[in-house]
């Protein structure tokens, strides 16, 4: 059998073994880099996070990250206790810190802080927030296009877990990972409520179809922020984009597929459920957005470098 993969995928850096992070201020050694079990991201995931990349010295779409954490912060009624600009000077003193200027990738994680007594209630969270930002050499390493297997759990309604929301509380999603995998599957296809092809247990999802591209509604996933920039780069180049419910016939029967993501940009899939997707390789279509998303990530990158 294949062996399988996911979305995300990465070369082995050494370097990596000697990593500095930024734990509540503080840069510190990976080793030193250590969260009570009192804290509310550990005991019940209470949290936001953000995953971030950076490109030639530039955090690729930063502010757009930066705002979707306050945005999920304010949602969970929970106090950073750092201004969006603080959190961009964390950013770039932990890349500084570890020597890093491009092919790194930062997840930065907010929780509630540390409890006085291990129960739910956030009057218990006395101590204020933990801020920390994890940093990794990384750059993709995706051999061949993914495996998907659509799974029983699915992407839920606005009023149990707004999927629109990133919280630390990812067991969903897991819990669809690893349905996957006992299906000899890389990564999950998942459903919205009403049985329409959602999104991947990690990532958003994209087919073709006669040259015409399509993703779901995005009423019951993670609006990301790669999603948005190829629907967007679509409506500029003039090929045809759909946000729509579609179904798991439809996604069988594509000429193409493919995921987006911070971390990989645009994955190809391969196939879905056993079925064969366009031969098993990236499409047409899969690479002219490749390329489209990457020169527009250097673009972009260059419009926010620092003058001189």
């Amino acid at each position: 059998m294949t062996k399988k993969i996911s979305a995300h995928q990465t070369a082995s850096d050494p370097r990596n073994e000697q990593l500095r992070l930024f734990l509540n201020g503080d840069i510190v050694s990976r080793k030193d880099a250590k969260v009570s079990i009192y804290d509310s991201g550990f005991m019940l995931g209470d949290g936001v996070w953000e995953g971030l990349r950076l490109y030639n010295g530039i955090w690729a779409f930063r502010d757009e990250h930066l705002d979707r954490l306050l945005e999920g912060a304010l949602a969970l009624d929970l106090d950073i206790g750092m201004s969006k600009k603080q959190l961009a000077e964390a950013l770039d003193q932990t890349a500084l810190a570890n020597g890093m200027t491009t092919d790194a990738h930062a997840r930065l994680m907010v929780t509630r802080g540390i409890k006085s007594a291990p129960f739910q209630h956030p009057v218990f969270s006395t101590s204020g927030p933990t801020v920390a930002i994890i940093m990794e050499h990384s750059r993709p390493a995706i051999p061949r296009p993914l495996r998907l297997a659509s799974v029983a759990q699915h992407r839920g309604l606005p009023l149990t877990q707004d999927a629109k929301l990133n919280s630390h509380s990812k067991l969903n999603c897991i819990l669809a990972c690893i349905q996957a995998a006992k299906a000899g599957a890389d990564e999950a296809l998942m459903f919205d409520p009403f049985g329409f092809v959602n999104t991947t247990n990690s990532c958003n999802l994209f087919i073709v179809r006669k040259g015409a591209v399509w993703t779901s509604t995005g009423d019951y996933c993670m609006n990301g922020i790669t999603r948005g920039n190829v629907i967007a780069l679509c409506r500029k180049n003039n090929i045809p984009v759909f946000e729509k419910n579609y179904s798991l016939i439809d996604t069988y029967s594509a000429d193409e597929v493919f995921m987006t993501g911070s971390f990989g940009g645009l994955t190809s899939v391969g196939e879905v459920d056993g079925r064969i997707i366009g031969g098993n390789k990236r499409g047409p279509i899969t690479d002219r957005l490749s390329n489209l998303y990457l020169e527009f990530v250097e673009v972009h990158c260059a419009e926010h470098a620092a003058p001189g």
